[in-house]
């Protein structure tokens, strides 16, 4: 083993360990490398399938538990002053969200990676969307937008896509 596959071993094990996500300069300290050296690998790692995902909060190791996971991706679309009220009938469900879909004219499809999964994970998305110039990528899109959502039943999901039709969100092909 050379010294890039110890490193991201051990990567992998802080990851697995860790309560929540793991930010980029917490694993380069303990990992004694640069951030970008961290983000390299976890490219690497990605490549090899295993599945990580970066959150605004820092990065996360998805392991699927015992537990069977269902997952659904939604069409949506609502306005920016709805996206409180869209996140929330999905976590309140018991739903986690794990990603932000949109589609771009120029660049295809964009996905960024959001794992929210209680009331709090979404006012705390909200304050940093608020307080970024950036803004949420559905406006690139109209509005319309996809989410994969989690839960640990079908039931849960089919109560959220119903929650999300009668808020007139769900979008229909």
């Amino acid at each position: 083993m050379n010294e890039g596959d110890i490193r991201r071993k051990a990567l992998l094990d802080l990851l697995k360990t860790g309560d929540g996500p793991v930010s980029g300069s917490t694993l380069s300290g303990k990992l004694g490398v640069s951030r970008q050296v961290i983000v390299q690998d976890i490219a690497l790692l990605r490549a090899a399938n295993k599945e990580i995902f970066a959150t605004p909060k820092g990065y996360i190791l998805y392991t699927q538990g015992p537990a069977k996971k269902y997952r659904r991706t939604y069409m949506v679309n609502h306005t920016y002053e709805q996206m409180v009220d869209e996140l929330s009938i999905i976590v309140e469900n018991g739903g986690r969200v794990l990603n932000v879909i949109v589609a771009h004219d120029v660049y295809g499809q964009i996905q960024a990676d959001l794992i929210l999964e209680s009331r709090q994970d979404v006012m705390d998305f909200y304050e940093r969307m608020n307080s970024s110039k950036a803004g949420p990528l559905c406006r690139i899109s109209d509005g319309v937008h996809l989410h994969t959502v989690e839960a640990s039943s079908e039931r849960i999901l089919d109560n959220i896509e119903r929650d999300l039709k009668e808020r007139g969100y769900l979008m229909t092909q």
